[in-house]
């Protein structure tokens, strides 16, 4: 079992930034795809932006050139920094982690983000 911590959530205005942050239990040495999802208020949860362990990255049409996913695998990390918030950026972020092929699929506790305007 890996356990995912996440941290960064908060309360900000509209055009404000904020950083969150995801930390793994372990080393995962498997190829893995690191990312974060949301999930508003009577809404679906969403893919925000993904990271595969060689570097590759996704994200949602909606953050494109706002938000911007790293990470950091000696630290077990993946990070998302977030610029420019819009109030429909309010919901619970989720940090995820798959290790390939269909080894694990880790969720963290998700952490609220809040952009007021």
């Amino acid at each position: 079992q890996v356990y995912l911590v996440e941290s960064g959530g908060g309360s900000v205005q509209a055009g404000g930034s904020l950083r969150l942050s995801c930390a793994a239990s372990e080393s995962i040495f498997r190829i893995n795809v690191m990312g974060w999802y949301r999930q508003a208020p009577g809404g679906q949860r969403e893919l925000v932006a993904h990271m595969v362990s060689g570097g590759a990255t996704n994200y949602a049409d909606s953050v494109k050139g706002r938000f911007t996913i790293s990470r950091d695998n000696g630290k077990n990390t993946v990070l998302l920094q977030m610029n420019s918030l819009k109030p429909e950026d309010t919901a619970v972020y989720y940090c995820n982690l798959k290790i390939l092929p269909n080894v694990g699929d880790y969720w963290g506790q998700g952490t609220q983000v809040t952009v007021s305007s």
